[in-house]
């Protein structure tokens, strides 16, 4: 199954959760921060993303969609 996420970098605080939480690796956290002076996470793999919903059920800030393809 293949997957995709999104990640409102707004809303992201920096916490990392979904990182430690990917079991593929697809998430990193980003080189630049966003307007609330975070480093937010974003997807640095997406083509390792299996949907599985991991990153976004750790996400304290609800700040990650995930949609599957099947």
């Amino acid at each position: 199954m293949k997957g995709m996420i999104t990640i409102d970098k707004e809303l992201c605080k920096g916490c990392t959760y979904c990182i430690g939480a990917c079991p593929f690796g697809v998430i990193a956290v980003d080189e630049r921060f966003n307007k609330k002076g975070f480093f937010a996470a974003s997807p640095a793999n997406p083509d390792k993303c299996t949907g599985c919903c991991m990153c976004a059920r750790m996400c304290p800030e609800v700040a990650i969609e995930v949609y599957r393809e099947e």
